[in-house]
């Protein structure tokens, strides 16, 4: 792999990355202007801690699926598949260094694994199924 491709795939990882944060930040806004208005920051705080886990761990599978299906797209069988788990590793090593060096307790280590789990999962998934569908569209050429 080039410099090149790994510098994309890197900003692919940054990308779900930005997109899993503004999904978080959304969520709240609309928790607190729409949900549940009228409190003290404190209580948005509170709610944002236990929150924000569970909103990276839902939308995280289904941004890493479609990035695993995306970046298996862009080269061929062997290659594809290692691309989307490049994503993943990439997006884990910045989602943990950013997590260490906010001080992440050890407590929320088993959310992070996880999330870090799931993601995995759901990026060879979808590499599978842009696999799979290329498979089926040769067959059905012949």
């Amino acid at each position: 792999m080039t410099v090149g491709r790994a510098a994309c795939l890197v900003g692919v990882a940054l990308l779900v990355l930005v997109v899993n944060i503004a999904v978080s930040v959304l969520y709240m806004v609309v928790y607190g202007h729409v949900i549940d208005p009228g409190h003290e920051p404190k209580y948005y705080n509170d709610h944002v801690q236990m929150a924000a886990p569970y909103c990276s761990i839902l939308v995280g599978i289904l941004l890493m699926l479609l990035a695993g299906w995306w970046v298996t797209g862009w080269w061929g069988r062997t290659l594809g598949a290692k691309a989307a788990l490049f994503v993943w590793l990439a997006y884990a090593m910045i989602d943990l260094a950013i997590l260490l060096a906010a001080g992440v307790s050890l407590s929320a280590g088993l959310m992070v694994g996880v999330s870090l789990a799931t993601k995995l999962a759901a990026a060879y998934c979808g590499a599978w199924l842009r696999l799979r569908r290329r498979a089926e569209s040769s067959a059905g050429a012949r």
